[in-house]
């Protein structure tokens, strides 16, 4: 096996499938570095075995098999991307650890009985005081957590999260640009974990739920909130299907629920923060029973020529990188979920230039609205989607 503190530890041969890839968007970065050879060196010092440990936020899985390749199996592991996990498993296989390790979602099968959390540090402080709230609220009372960043993101409100839940918070220095902070000492924590978050927004009839590595939290966005006002003219009668793609919080499809009660819908996002948030979200605006939400990319899992309907809001950033790969996957996907006729609504900023893309994927497609940041377009399935590719080589 390789040991990951050595050169030949084989990181450039991680991959990001099936999540986008293209030449300035890698599989790992000096932190995953940094965190694997602190996640060794503390194992050995205290005699760590692999069920001890959970790593958290390992995008592609540079960490956990640094650990794996080092021997400590058994360790458990939590990713918010359902690509992540599919790349985890794909380099696993690739490098011969397959069924090294264990995966969870953020709860206390992750982190029960865990003495050391290897984390990368998210952007948002919400999702980091999610991820540190779990950790003192499941975790052993020796625990430590390791949580590493790129300097350029890091500020002293992340510290300050950490002591709230933390009795020892201490940075170590920075190592190519990376730096990896040090809590310790849990405080006792409240009964009631402090998400999801709701918030009502009375002007369009909707109450928003969040967990703390959702986008945009329980706030509703500029530009769903724009698409929300095309809702009356939207096919949506008895029997009728209709999905939301990348849903996120389910604010598209919870309101479509509730403005065409006979239809049935499907919210989709590949982030399981997202899928928790949603369905949340369903819950608080009373249509659980009527919307099902899947942790899912792009819609794979449902069948194609489904649905009559697509609502979608793109995104035009991959972490902190921007690229259109994942709106223009989302955009492929909707020609793939429609029916012949099928609509796709879609609200994306206007300076993004989506129209051409949006007729060689789906089909006939016209600007339905626009004000000074976004556009909606109605978008027709043909019988036959040509594939967006062959028109737009950024795909």
């Amino acid at each position: 096996m390789h040991d990951p503190r050595r050169p030949d530890f084989p990181f450039d041969e991680l991959r990001r499938h099936p999540d986008v890839e293209a030449p300035n968007l890698l599989a790992f970065d000096a932190t995953d570095r940094l965190l694997g050879a602190r996640g060794i060196d503390q194992a050995a010092a205290r005699g760590l075995a692999g069920r001890e440990i959970a790593v958290i936020g390992d995008a592609y899985g540079a960490v956990t098999l640094q650990l794996a390749a080092a021997g400590l199996t058994g360790v458990r592991v939590h990713q918010d991307l359902v690509t992540g996990r599919a790349a985890l498993a794909g380099n696993a296989a690739a490098l011969g650890l397959a069924g090294t390790y264990e995966a969870h979602e953020l709860d206390a099968g992750l982190l029960s009985g865990v003495r050391l959390v290897l984390a990368q540090l998210p952007r948002g402080l919400a999702e980091l005081e999610e991820l540190a709230d779990a950790v003192a609220r499941w975790a052993a009372g020796d625990v430590v957590l390791v949580a590493g960043g790129r300097v350029k993101h890091m500020t002293l409100a992340m510290n300050a999260v950490l002591g709230s839940r933390f009795t020892e918070v201490g940075a170590g220095l920075a190592v190519q640009k990376s730096r990896l902070l040090t809590a310790a000492r849990p405080r006792p924590v409240p009964e009631r974990a402090p998400f999801p978050v709701c918030t009502a927004h009375d002007d369009v009839g909707l109450t928003l739920c969040a967990f703390g590595g959702a986008f945009a939290g329980p706030r509703l966005d500029l530009g769903t909130r724009f698409l929300l006002g095309f809702l009356d003219r939207m096919p949506g009668g008895p029997g009728s299907s209709a999905v939301d793609l990348g849903c996120g919080t389910g604010a598209l499809a919870a309101a479509y629920a509730l403005r065409h009660p006979g239809a049935r819908v499907v919210a989709t996002d590949r982030s399981a923060a997202a899928v928790r948030s949603a369905r949340a979200t369903m819950e608080a605006n009373g249509v659980a029973g009527r919307v099902a939400v899947e942790h899912d990319d792009a819609g794979g899992s449902l069948p194609e020529a489904s649905a009559d309907v697509v609502l979608l809001n793109p995104p035009f950033h991959l972490g902190a990188s921007v690229h259109a790969g994942a709106g223009l996957k989302l955009i492929r996907a909707a020609g793939r979920l429609l029916a012949p006729g099928g609509e796709l609504w879609c609200v994306a900023n206007s300076h993004l230039g989506y129209r051409a893309v949006l007729q060689s994927a789906v089909g006939r497609t016209e600007v339905a609205g626009r004000d000074r940041k976004f556009t909606v377009t109605r978008s027709v399935r043909r019988d036959r989607p040509r594939d967006v590719r062959a028109t737009d080589p950024r795909a």
